[in-house]
C-alpha cells in the first residue's frame, strides 16, 4: 500500500532531506493579483470570532465551531459540504481512537475548482485544548487579541490551529477575489477531535474525501515537515500493600516503586532514541519523548496507598511502527517488574488508551513538497527548512488511511501550544497564506 507509486515513503524517509534547491520562479500576473486581494485584516477579525468559542473536545461548543467554520467558507465564496456523523459508527475503523466519544460530530469541507486538475487537500483542526489555571493568562484566551508592537495574536486555538486554518480560507478567497478560477479542486477540511485522536478527519476519509496531495496546517515555525513522529497514549498502575501510616513500614509504597519505574522509562527513552537516529529530528535533543503527564493514587493521608495510576505518551520513531512500539515497550514493563522482588509477584499493569498516533513520513521528491518549497522561497526570499516534527498529528491518517501524500506546514511554534497565553505571530500567519495561495495557483493550476 505504502509504495513509491503513491509517492509516499515510510520505510525510507531519510530520502526527504535529499531535496535538491529549487531555482526561485517569476510570479505570474495571475499569482500578483491573488497575493494583493489577501485581506488580512478581516483574517485577524474572523480570527477572534472563532477563538471565541470555547471548542474543547467532546463539548457542545466544539460542533458549534465546525458550523462557524462552515458559515466563514461559505461568507468568503467556497462550495460547503456539512454533514452529521456518528463516532460510534467509527469505532470499528483500525485507526479511530478517541478520548471522548460525543453523540454526535460535525464534518466540514470547502471547496472550489473545476476538478480537472490536480487536487490539493488543506486540513486543519478546530477543536482546542483547556485554558488550565486562567489566572496564569495576561490576555482572555477566549478572543483573539492582536499586539501590534510586540506581532502577535493571542488565545487559545489562534496558534493550535485556528489562525492557521483560516490562512488556508483566506488563501483560496483571495484567489477568488482575484478573478481566478482552478482547474484542479481545492478542498478545505475543518475537522473537530484532532487533539484526542482524530475523529474529524477520520470522519472526513470514511466520507470519500481524496485528493493528489494534502497539506496539514498545523504549526511547524514555516518548516517543511515531510516526516512526523507518532505518539501512543499508555496507563500503567502499580500495585501496593496497604498500611496504616504508623506502621507504613509494613506496607509497601507503589509510590516509591513509581521512583523506580519512571528512572527505568526515562532510561528506555534514551536508549530507544538512540536506536532510531534520523537527520529530519536530529535537532530536538529527545526526539520522541516519553512524558508522565498524570499520576494518581492512594485514598488516606495516613494510609499507605493500595496503587498508584500513572498516564503517558510514547514517542514513536518514524521508521518505527505502532505495533513494534508498543511490543517492545510492553516487554521492557514486563522486564521492570522482573528485577523487582515485590512486582515480580505483583506485577505493573499497562493499558493502552486514548490517542495512538502513527508515525507517517513522504519523499521530499513528491510535487507537494516542491511546490510549497517554491511558493516560500517566492514568499519570503529564502530556501525553507525541511524539520520532522515531534508530535503525532493528522498527517498520519491522511498518509496511512487515505493514502494521500501529506506534509504538515503552519504559522507559529508549538512550543506555544497548550501554554499559557498561546500565541502566533502575525507576520508569519500572513507569510503562510501568500504561500498557500501560490502553492494552490501551481498545484491545482489555473483555469485559462
Amino acid at each position: 500500500v505504502l509504495s513509491a507509486e503513491n509517492g509516499i515513503s515510510f520505510r525510507n524517509p531519510n530520502s526527504a532531506i535529499r531535496n535538491p534547491p529549487i531555482p526561485i520562479m517569476l510570479l505570474t500576473d495571475a499569482e500578483t493579483r491573488a497575493l494583493a486581494a489577501l485581506d488580512m485584516p478581516r483574517l485577524l477579525a474572523t480570527l477572534d470570532t472563532w477563538a471565541s468559542i470555547p471548542s474543547l473536545n467532546g463539548t457542545p461548543e466544539e460542533n458549534e465551531m465546525q458550523e462557524q467554520a462552515a458559515a466563514t467558507m461559505r461568507q468568503l465564496g467556497l462550495d460547503v459540504d456539512m454533514w452529521r456523523f456518528n463516532p460510534e459508527e467509527l469505532q470499528t475503523h483500525p485507526a479511530f481512537c478517541v478520548e471522548v466519544l460525543r453523540p454526535y460530530g460535525v464534518g466540514v469541507v470547502g471547496m472550489m475548482g473545476d476538478g480537472e486538475g490536480p487536487s490539493l487537500i488543506l486540513n486543519g483542526h478546530t477543536d482546542v485544548v483547556p485554558t488550565g489555571d486562567l489566572r496564569q493568562w495576561h490576555y482572555p484566551p477566549w478572543q483573539a487579541t492582536v499586539q501590534e508592537v510586540e506581532g502577535r495574536v493571542y488565545g487559545r486555538g489562534v496558534l493550535d490551529m485556528k489562525g492557521n486554518l483560516l490562512c488556508g480560507i483566506f488563501a483560496a478567497h483571495a484567489i477568488r477575489t482575484a478573478g481566478l478560477k482552478l482547474k484542479g479542486k481545492l478542498l478545505i477540511q475543518a475537522v473537530l477531535g484532532e487533539e484526542d485522536g482524530g475523529l474529524g478527519t477520520l470522519a472526513a476519509i470514511q466520507r470519500g474525501y481524496r485528493a493528489d496531495a494534502a497539506v496539514v496546517l498545523e504549526p511547524t515555525e514555516l518548516f517543511i515537515a515531510p516526516a512526523q513522529g507518532g505518539a501512543l497514549n499508555f496507563r500503567i498502575t502499580i500495585p501496593g500493600l496497604p498500611a496504616h501510616g504508623a506502621l507504613r513500614y509494613e506496607g509497601v509504597d507503589p509510590l516509591a516503586k513509581f521512583l523506580l519505574v519512571y528512572q527505568a522509562i526515562m532510561a528506555y527513552e534514551q536508549s530507544y532514541n538512540t536506536a532510531h537516529p534520523h537527520p529530519l529530528f536530529a535537532a530536538y535533543p529527545v526526539p520522541y519523548p516519553i512524558c508522565m503527564g498524570t499520576i494518581q493514587g492512594g485514598n488516606w493521608a495516613s494510609t499507605v496507598a493500595e496503587s498508584v495510576h500513572f498516564e503517558g505518551r510514547l514517542g514513536v520513531a518514524v521508521d518505527d511502527t505502532p505495533a513494534e512500539a508498543r511490543r517492545k515497550f510492553t516487554a521492557f514493563i514486563e522486564q521492570v517488574s522482573t528485577a523487582d522482588e515485590w512486582l515480580s509477584t505483583h506485577p505493573l499493569q499497562l493499558e493502552w488508551w486514548g490517542g495512538q498516533f502513527a508515525p507517517a513520513a513522504i519523499t521530499a521528491e513528491h510535487p507537494i513538497v516542491q511546490a510549497v518549497t517554491a511558493a516560500y522561497q517566492n514568499t519570503t526570499g529564502h530556501t525553507p527548512t525541511l524539520q520532522g516534527m515531534p508530535y503525532g498529528a493528522d498527517m498520519r491518517l491522511l498518509i496511512h488511511e487515505a493514502q494521500i501524500p501529506t506534509l504538515m506546514f503552519g504559522a507559529g511554534d508549538v512550543r506555544r501550544a497548550h501554554q499559557f497565553d498561546e500565541f502566533v505571530p502575525t507576520a508569519e500567519l500572513e507569510t503562510l497564506a501568500r504561500t498557500l495561495i501560490l502553492t494552490i495557483l501551481r498545484f491545482c493550476e489555473v483555469s485559462e
